[in-house]
């Protein structure tokens, strides 16, 4: 079993002996299956582990965390283990996880392979799930065996191959009690739809998975009619587009929307009637259509924008009193008695927090990071810097650039957003800092 699995990833083609990888290595059967793989492939000195612990199953993922410290140390292999922040209190607490997973991953990478231990299991799980929650072929077909520098070795192999692999090499691995529960969408699926089908057709899994791959060679051929309906441009002319048969405008529409965003747009196929009425209207019009995309029609040629986010600056140390460049920034503080006057409020560009709860030292300012969360004044509780950014109206190009001003690691203010109850003014406060954000 071991040769076949090695045999199955390199036949894949997604991994080369030079390659330079992250990996995603949980604990679990699967993610140890991808770390003996990656190093049998690329050698130990070539591959990195990143381990998130989000600290959500108590001493089970503290275990989790020494499982892989330990495997890690056993093969030679570079280990980084991450503490999260606070999970969500609301919202999707596996898609944040995923995200800060990612997040984190990017971090370490410096242009490295970044791999995870997705299976053929994983696949069908994913393209069913995707099926019940979002319509459009999208869903059929699966996930990637590579996107960009994302790359899932293991994408053919199922999880009792990965299991098989395991035992055959002697590699423990760690279950996840959550996985045996319902708690969670993809539980569900797990548990209960496939399952389910399994009840139908003993071979119901593998035929799914046969016709993701067979959607994927049709899709190829699909890309291929889009190609020919733009002629290489990239907007249309609205006449144009009502003269094609619906499916393909569709497609044609679900082309122009991610080439102008870079990603998968949502539903955004489903907008055409509405994009040929702006047509219809004459003149110059624009529609959003999500996702900060936005359909602009002139002269009758339909075209997508997006406002692309700006790169997050570098870090920075800032002293009390002092100045630094942050970006486009310039940010500054100072230090000043508590006096009536100065207490009041100064507006959104100015913070004033109580000096003393700084404890002296430099603030640290740097670009927001996913799972980053605070305690706002006057909110009462945490909120994700996500939901802040969406509350106060910030559009997302520009929250990647905005300063964060942090108080040994716990954040104090960001400008224009939000104080932290913490360092706020009291009316016992002897000294404030006044802390200005403004562009350059």
């Amino acid at each position: 079993m071991t040769g076949s699995v090695l045999e199955a990833v390199r036949a894949g083609g997604v991994l080369s002996p030079s390659d330079r990888v992250v990996a995603l290595v949980s604990g679990g059967r699967d993610s140890v299956c991808l770390l003996d793989v990656l190093v049998s492939i690329c050698g130990a000195s070539q591959v990195t582990v990143l381990h998130v612990n989000y600290g959500l199953r108590g001493e089970e993922s503290d275990g989790d965390e020494r499982h892989v410290r330990e495997l890690c140390e056993r093969v030679g292999v570079r280990c980084v283990c991450s503490a999260s922040p606070g999970a969500p209190e609301r919202g999707n607490l596996q898609a944040w996880a995923r995200d800060l997973r990612y997040a984190r991953a990017l971090e370490l990478s410096a242009g490295a392979l970044i791999a995870t231990g997705h299976t053929a299991s994983d696949q069908a799980e994913t393209v069913l799930y995707r099926l019940a929650a979002s319509p459009g072929r999208r869903a059929l077909l699966g996930m990637a065996p590579r996107e960009g520098r994302l790359v899932r070795p293991l994408l053919a192999l199922t999880r009792e191959q990965t299991a098989a692999h395991c035992v055959a090499r002697g590699l423990a691995w760690r279950d996840d009690s959550s996985n045996d529960s319902d708690r969670f969408a993809r539980g569900r699926v797990r548990h209960r739809v496939l399952r389910g089908l399994r009840g139908v057709h003993p071979a119901a899994e593998q035929n799914l998975l046969r016709s993701v791959e067979i959607l994927r060679a049709e899709a190829a051929v699909l890309d291929d009619v889009v190609e020919v309906a733009l002629a290489g441009r990239a907007r249309i002319a609205l006449t144009r587009l009502a003269e094609l048969p619906v499916a393909l405008a569709r497609l044609v529409v679900i082309r122009l929307a991610e080439d102008a965003a870079g990603e998968p747009v949502a539903a955004v196929g489903s907008r055409l009637g509405d994009l040929l009425e702006l047509g219809r209207r004459g003149g110059s019009a624009t529609l959003e259509v999500g996702g900060g995309v936005r359909a602009v029609v002139e002269y009758g040629v339909l075209r997508f924008t997006r406002e692309r986010p700006l790169r997050a600056p570098n870090e920075q140390s800032l002293e009390l009193p002092g100045a630094v460049e942050f970006g486009s920034w310039a940010v500054s503080a100072t230090v000043e008695p508590a006096v009536a006057p100065l207490l009041a409020d100064a507006g959104g560009a100015v913070g004033m927090l109580d000096a003393d709860l700084l404890r002296g030292g430099p603030l640290t300012v740097r670009a927001w990071r996913a799972g980053d969360r605070m305690r706002p004044l006057g909110l009462g509780g945490t909120k994700t810097l996500a939901d802040l950014f969406t509350d106060r109206r910030i559009p997302r190009a520009q929250r990647a650039s905005l300063p964060i001003l942090l108080s040994d690691a716990e954040i104090a203010w960001i400008p224009s957003v939000a104080t932290a109850e913490r360092f706020r003014v009291r009316p016992d406060t002897r000294q404030v800092a006044v802390l200005r954000a403004e562009r350059a």
